[in-house]
């Protein structure tokens, strides 16, 4: 087998049900003891001192491969801490919780992908490891033999979720300036789980007094019957938009599997997720403190742009990878710059204040403070996006690189699209541009009322192609000229923009 096409970024991840699935209970035990004894080397301790919490999501595989992670670690001499269900971004506060603190963590979840997928991110003390590390794992894992070896340090069942939740509910009642037991009476919120990890959510809203009544798909299923949970399908969107208005809540909220990305939906129904999410907490955040400098990704619309400057912010386009915008964040911070957040259009976002752990629950509740502020105002938090200028027309277009050196197929037809921009009088290179190739134009008489952004994918064998326009056709003109520019381009398969174009 090879290990390393395990990897996926800064995480491990692959199929994990059915026959010949690469991701086995072979595979998370030796990942297990790989960790357990990096862990040691890290914290400069005898690997026999050294605890490791594991938690996992509801998917099917989850138990299997959490009992032998925990079984690796035991038998590399380290303790374990199980915590069973829980969610990704909890596995990183339990590190900096007392009466927990872990030298290091690992959470078996796959996020948003189907049921059969798996996977294992790794924690310490200083948060997510980098994809280094993770290939360093693997390469020590495939040399590991661990089933013969005895099981040496301990494994004790603690769960984390409780105080994870009071953690949560401590942050809204600082929010909200009160420490009443009921901060929340009076709102109503609709939960949608996604039967994933976070339907405890909805006992949390409960407990602090709000009515969830509408909640749905709060119990664990790792067959994810219902809905995919992720806050970017549509299909799940439809769903929990179709719940609030079905009760008349003030606000939705949903959560993927693991609960590090989430959306929310305004009392009428509206989606609020995308640029419409990095709109709306950011408009908080600069309402609280003017000047500051939001660090989003890199596709990203000109209304986001526009409507951060009108509330007195910076925006910083970055790179796509929610590892990249909260490493920038941080850099940007350490600079001197003040950078409240690190948000990507996926629903990734990572808060200063919550040690920039890209963490979709904690974000919620935050919005959720500002949702009972404006309720007891007579507004909805959809009245902070009321100005958010949207685009016309939008669209997605994936182009598959055929060529063997597929990154340097990528840069080449990049090079070729800014070679052309920078001869072109109606072709504007964006200034902010840090990925790919973003080039901006006049439509129709107008002015920087259309864009696009080709780049390479962070994970895939793909070109991803993102267009907005503010005026009608307009898409339709920017593909055309795209295609023009690449249509004789090696190593790349044009066919989804060449039916774009016919389509239209």
């Amino acid at each position: 087998m090879d290990w390393m096409k395990l990897k996926s970024g800064s995480d491990v991840r692959g199929v994990a049900v059915g026959e010949n699935a690469p991701l086995t209970e072979h595979v998370a035990m030796c990942l297990g003891m790989a960790f357990a004894r990096y862990v040691a080397k890290h914290v400069d301790k005898p690997v026999t001192q050294v605890t490791i919490a594991i938690g996992r999501d509801s998917r099917i595989s989850g138990p299997a491969l959490l009992h032998a992670a925990a079984e690796g670690v035991s038998k590399a001499g380290a303790s374990v801490l199980d915590f069973g269900m829980c969610t990704t971004p909890a596995m990183y506060m339990c590190i900096i919780t007392p009466g927990f603190q872990p030298d290091g963590s690992i959470m078996i979840t796959a996020s948003h992908h189907p049921y059969d997928k798996n996977g294992l991110k790794f924690f310490l003390a200083e948060g997510g490891v980098e994809g280094d590390v993770v290939e360093e794992l693997l390469k020590t894992a495939s040399t590991l033999e661990p089933e013969d070896t005895p099981l040496a340090g301990t494994i004790v069942q603690k769960p984390f979720l409780p105080t994870y939740k009071e953690q949560l509910a401590d942050r809204i009642r600082r929010g909200l300036g009160t420490d009443v037991p009921k901060p929340l009476l009076g709102l109503h919120v609709v939960v949608d789980a996604g039967n994933g990890a976070g339907g405890f959510y909805a006992q949390l809203m409960e407990e602090l007094g709000a009515w969830i009544e509408g909640s749905q798909f709060l119990e664990p299923d790792g067959m994810f019957p219902n809905h995919i949970p992720n806050p970017e399908n549509e299909a799940a969107m439809a769903s929990i938009s179709a719940a609030v208005k079905r009760v008349g809540a003030d606000l939705g909220v949903i959560f993927d599997t693991d609960c590090d990305r989430a959306a929310v939906v305004d009392a009428d129904g509206r989606e609020i997720n995308r640029n419409r999410l990095i709109a709306l907490i950011s408009a908080i955040l600069l309402d609280e403190k003017p000047g500051e400098t939001i660090v989003t990704d890199s596709v990203t619309s000109s209304g986001l742009k526009k409507f951060i400057n009108d509330w007195g912010g910076e925006h910083y386009r970055y790179k796509r990878g929610y590892r990249n915008v909260i490493d920038e964040a941080i850099r940007l911070n350490k600079e001197g710059i003040s950078c409240p957040l690190a948000i990507e259009t996926s629903g990734h976002a990572a808060l200063r204040e919550n040690h920039f752990l890209d963490d979709g629950m904690y974000l919620v509740t935050v919005l959720i403070v500002r949702a009972m502020k404006l309720k007891q105002e007579g507004k909805t938090l959809g009245s902070l996006i009321a100005d958010l200028k949207e685009p016309v027309e939008s669209r997605e277009i994936r182009l598959n690189i055929t060529a063997d050196d597929f990154r340097d197929a990528g840069k080449v037809v990049i090079q070729r699209v800014l070679d052309y921009a920078n001869a072109a009088e109606n072709w504007h290179i964006a200034p902010d541009n840090r990925e790919g190739v973003r080039i901006s134009f006049d439509l129709d008489g107008g002015m920087d009322n259309g864009w696009f952004l080709l780049r390479l994918s962070v994970h895939d064998l793909v070109l991803p192609l993102n267009v907005e326009s503010d005026v009608p056709g307009g898409v339709q003109q920017m593909l055309e000229s795209l295609l023009k520019v690449l249509n004789d381009a090696e190593g790349i398969d044009l066919t989804p923009l060449k039916k774009a174009v016919e389509e239209a």
